[in-house]
């Protein structure tokens, strides 16, 4: 993806898991599954996402995803969503990591590089070098990829944000490249089919998290 060098949750002490896939995929009822299940066994953690989760990603968050934001190009769309995530990993994401916790974030970089990336007809590997940059070179130790058909994850959405109405073109560019961030780095991704029930899902994601716990 990028010549920067990278390091991952562990390295820093603690789990980084991430959260990814197309709108209306389920990824927060996932996280909800997958706090209590923590908490259940006892392992601290933290819940996050982004954009949003900082005091700057708050502001940002309204601007990139309110539909009443005036018109944003697409460069500058991409440099917000990484202000965004310079400010979250400083802030929030490696001080809980390096506590060690287990943080499970919904959305990271993959989510950049596909929608402000492939979605908006950017150069991704561009936007991928800038997202590196942004975060520090911080990966997850695992990336779940909940994958689900665009057209039908958006129309579960009755009141759509800026991006869940960017058009089926759009989704299908940005499932598409999130399929194949997921073909490049195999070890590091669990691809789950969104169709399946929650509690496959869940137990996917879980017994894949506790393999990372007891190494």
């Amino acid at each position: 993806m990028t010549d920067r060098q990278t390091m991952t949750g562990c390295d820093l002490g603690g789990v980084f898991v991430v959260l990814e896939g197309g709108d209306g995929a389920g990824k927060t009822t996932q996280s909800r599954l997958l706090d209590q299940w923590l908490t259940a066994e006892g392992v601290p953690h933290l819940m996050t996402r982004e954009p949003g989760d900082s005091w700057l990603g708050q502001r940002i968050r309204e601007l990139v995803l309110s539909p009443d934001s005036g018109p944003i190009c697409s460069r500058a769309e991409a440099l917000l969503y990484n202000a965004d995530k310079a400010q979250h990993v400083d802030e929030v994401v490696i001080p809980a990591l390096r506590e060690g916790r287990v943080v499970v974030c919904d959305r990271y970089v993959d989510s950049t590089i596909a929608y402000q990336g492939a979605g908006r007809v950017l150069d991704p590997n561009e936007v991928a070098q800038l997202a590196s940059w942004a975060t520090v070179g911080l990966v997850p130790d695992v990336t779940v990829l909940l994958d689900v058909d665009p057209c039908e994850g958006t129309a579960k959405i009755a009141a759509k944000d800026r991006l869940e109405a960017a058009g089926d073109e759009f989704h299908l560019r940005v499932r598409q490249h999130f399929l194949s961030l997921a073909a490049a780095h195999p070890q590091r991704y669990l691809v789950l089919n969104a169709r399946k029930t929650r509690e496959e899902i869940s137990e996917a994601i879980c017994h894949r998290v506790a393999g990372l716990l007891n190494r």
